[in-house]
């Protein structure tokens, strides 16, 4: 069995990380600071918009690098 694989998804996970860790503080840390909710109603919504960001931001970052990083590596090394 080839490591290829699986350490290009270990690689792919690491790197899904950071570049989600740094899209999220960016993208979401700027919506933040536009905010214009005057009700606690409208500010409730735009937290849940931001949930919903974060949550595709997860499945495009963490859940689809290490998959390419798995693609990548058996097809290059292994």
């Amino acid at each position: 069995m080839s490591w290829a694989g699986p350490l290009g998804a270990l690689i792919g996970f690491g790197l899904g990380l950071l570049e989600y860790r740094l899209i999220s503080a960016v993208v979401i840390g700027a919506l933040r600071r536009t905010d214009r909710s005057e009700t606690q109603v409208e500010k409730d919504d735009y937290e849940r918009r931001i949930r919903i960001l974060r949550a595709v931001l997860v499945v495009m970052t963490i859940g689809l690098m290490p998959t390419l990083g798995f693609v990548i590596g058996r097809t290059v090394f292994g």
